[in-house]
């Protein structure tokens, strides 16, 4: 998690990376930004200017350097994220089974659904409760709906 100053100081970082991002020299109309001091999220308007391999890997250098600058990984793919008595916490996916069993998360512990793939996805579907993610069915929750 980062502490104020390196979250302000990494959006700069960000900010600056999407006015300079480009894709076969046109301009990716493109959003950065830090959410609670740990997720980053980058978003490319694809509708104005494709998404390359190379300005892809563009932004997959970039991130790696914040990641090098803040001693932060981004993608960690092995933790999952939830809200758990009103704080983020993250949770190794090989204890998601014991912390469910344990009751130290329920179908509606509010989870981070970090697969959203567009922009309304992140607005509507981000931040949800496990019984409505796709952890459901590796928990085996019985009253999904």
């Amino acid at each position: 998690m980062l502490a104020l100053a390196e979250a302000l100081e990494a959006e700069d970082l960000i900010n600056n990376f999407c006015q300079e991002w480009t894709s076969h020299g046109a301009d990716v109309e493109a959003y950065g930004n830090i959410f609670f001091g740990q997720f980053l999220v980058l978003m490319a308007d694809e509708t104005r200017a494709g998404v390359s391999g190379c300005s892809t890997d563009s932004s997959v250098r970039f991130v790696k350097e914040l990641e090098k600058k803040f001693n932060i990984d981004f993608f960690n793919r092995s933790s999952l994220a939830f809200i758990i008595k009103d704080k983020i916490q993250l949770l190794p996916l090989n204890q998601l089974s014991y912390a469910y069993e344990n009751n130290f998360i329920n179908g509606d512990t509010l989870y981070f659904n970090n697969t959203v793939l567009n922009k309304e996805q992140l607005e509507n579907n981000w931040i949800i409760p496990v019984k409505h993610s796709w952890l459901t069915n590796r928990l085996k929750i019985p009253f999904a709906s």
